[in-house]
């Protein structure tokens, strides 16, 4: 095989951390090359130096067998790199052709432009109509906007970083084949994700990094999942185990919801009905943006519903907000983990007290008992692995998945009756996942009830007893989780409400 981009030595170093070090491997033209890793491996840093957004302290790049070493995103794709990245940037109030313009160094005029967007999605098997408002677009047309953006510059290798996390299993199949397309045409692929079965399924080699340093490299096609985690986190990978299973009264009731969010391109819930009974978890699944945050700030008591009611153990809880729903235990964790969930320039003691005040009997008299709140996050960072120096750390110096970790723990370490999250592992390496998830069944094997929103579907059918799916607001109705298809799945994402019940 051709070698396409050859990497020798490449160190970055940060202050106190050293992100990449000696990292060598090369990728050749036309492959699909997975970059494996758990949080803070380097994988982020790497893909940077590759595309221009940071230099290397020490090594050297080649591409096509001459020296690579751009100055910035421009130089990049330029030569020949283009990069989708897991955070949309994208304007909802343009249109799709002026989003694509957006990213271009010299766009043509605006009818050429939006006749080489449908051509080139027609020919990757991407509809997109150049015409429409990003802000209408699912979560999957979105990642197409910054796929086609990518294509339009014939680009030799192309970097994508967590690309399937808001997408339906059948937009998955449709990725797939365009990126099958694009290999087949001499396309090479970087591919970054924590899915592991996707990578057996698409990716011909893989690169492991652990703690900014290649540990291995394997093929994907013959390698287990199970292989390449151990490989990433360097120890016996804990798979997720529940005791018990038995569940008990209903917790939380939810009858005829209705919200119209503020956010105009937010989603409005639609007579949305569950029911939650102690012991149980409850997966909901869906494509970004059909109502997930919405439904999760009404359970929480962040926003007021127009109509429906809300009960928990029996007691009308609909006009409560946040604080007092936390007082008798039921408690919320947002998909936003830095500036919804944590304050970003606040210490982890500070963090910590801003939700767990109340359950945790963090102040009295309005003073806070800042020895006993920094004790309660030192506990946090104890048993779910937080790295960091300590509490004194601000949030926003963690990588997003010991956040993620801190976050999660300061709501389990709560006892919560109930506990409602939006994406638990998002962007957590596979150890952390293990380990988050089962701290969520170990609450309900305990006998509290655990709502788990999430993209990550594989997650949901690991650890739910019921399965439901939201599509534009609506909430489908809840089916035993387990053997539930692929293609039963999908449906009920899609927005197919009429599928065989199962009552929970």
């Amino acid at each position: 095989m051709t070698e396409l981009l050859k990497l020798s030595g490449l160190t970055r170093q940060y202050p106190g951390v050293r992100a990449n070090d000696d990292v060598s491997f090369s990728i050749g033209a036309g492959q699909v090359h997975a970059l494996l890793g758990e949080n803070g491996a380097g994988k982020s840093t790497l893909v940077k130096m590759i595309y221009g957004l940071e230099k290397p302290d020490a090594g050297s790049m080649q591409l096509r067998g001459t020296p690579y070493a751009p100055n910035n995103p421009q130089a990049a794709r330029a030569s020949g790199v283009a990069m989708v990245f897991q955070h949309f940037s994208l304007f909802e109030a343009l249109n799709v052709a002026e989003n694509v313009a957006l990213g271009m160094e010299n766009p043509p005029k605006m009818h050429a432009l939006a006749q080489s967007i449908r051509e080139v999605s027609d020919a990757y098997g991407l509809p997109l109509d150049p015409d429409r408002i990003v802000g209408d677009l699912s979560a999957g047309e979105r990642q197409r906007v910054e796929i086609i953006r990518c294509l339009l510059q014939d680009p030799k290798l192309l970097i994508m970083d967590e690309p399937t996390s808001v997408l339906t299993p059948q937009e998955v199949e449709i990725l797939f084949k365009t990126l099958r397309k694009l290999q087949s045409e001499g396309t090479s692929i970087l591919y970054i994700s924590h899915k592991l079965e996707e990578i057996r399924a698409l990716c011909d080699g893989a690169t492991i990094l652990r703690l900014g340093k290649v540990v291995g490299e394997c093929d994907p096609k013959v390698t287990t999942a199970r292989d390449m985690a151990e490989m990433m986190v360097g120890q016996i990978l804990h798979v997720p185990s529940r005791e018990g299973g038995e569940t008990g009264d209903v917790l939380l009731d939810v009858q005829g919801l209705d919200f119209a969010p503020a956010n105009p391109f937010g989603t409005r819930l639609k007579n949305v009905s569950l029911s939650l009974r102690a012991g149980e978890v409850l997966g909901i699944g869906g494509v970004a943006g059909n109502g997930q945050d919405e439904l999760l700030s009404v359970l929480s008591g962040e926003a007021k519903t127009s109509k429906g009611a809300i009960s928990y153990c029996g007691q009308d809880i609909s006009g409560l907000g946040p604080n007092a729903r936390r007082k008798i235990g039921l408690l919320a964790a947002p998909e936003e983990r830095l500036g919804h969930a944590a304050a970003p320039n606040m210490s982890l003691t500070e963090n910590a007290v801003l939700t767990g005040n109340i359950r945790k009997k963090l102040s009295k008299n309005n003073f806070v008992n800042w020895k006993k709140t920094e004790a309660f996050a030192r506990d946090i960072i104890a048993k779910f692995d937080v790295r960091t120096p300590g509490p004194d750390s601000a949030a926003r110096s963690l990588s997003g998945g010991n956040l993620q970790k801190f976050v999660i723990g300061r709501e389990v370490l709560q006892d919560p009756t109930v506990l409602v999250v939006n994406q638990p592992t998002w962007g957590v390496d596979a150890s952390a996942a293990a380990a988050i998830r089962q701290s969520l069944l170990d609450l309900a094997a305990k006998g509290a009830g655990v709502i788990v929103i999430s993209q990550d579907l594989d997650e949901l059918m690991e650890i739910s007893d019921h399965f439901a799916a939201l599509n534009e607001g609506k909430l489908t109705a809840p089916r035993v989780a387990k053997g539930l298809t692929v293609d039963e799945i999908g449906m009920m994402m899609g927005g197919a409400h009429d599928l065989e019940e199962v009552a929970p």
